[in-house]
């Protein structure tokens, strides 16, 4: 099992605010560390959940993500099965 955690930046879509994410992702096969860092640079602006759903379509493996945005934790998780 590979475990691979990268931090990026996005805005939210509704209020302007720069959120930080927390990205983790658990594969048994190579992710190359360019191909994260490129999937997530591309990430300008979103939802949380939308964010999570492009990654999940870029990347392959286990992913969650983790945020807080208005004072509230957001979760995500993404099944690679």
């Amino acid at each position: 099992m590979n475990i691979y955690r990268h931090t990026f930046a996005a805005v939210c879509p509704s209020d302007g605010e720069l959120i930080i994410y927390r990205l983790e992702i658990r594969s048994l096969v190579m992710i190359h560390v360019e191909h994260i860092k490129t999937a997530t640079a591309l990430i300008k602006k979103g939802w949380h959940e939308q964010i999570a759903d492009r990654l999940a379509e870029i990347l392959s493996g286990d992913q969650t993500i983790i945020a807080t945005h208005q004072g509230i934790e957001i979760e995500t998780v993404r099944l690679s099965g």
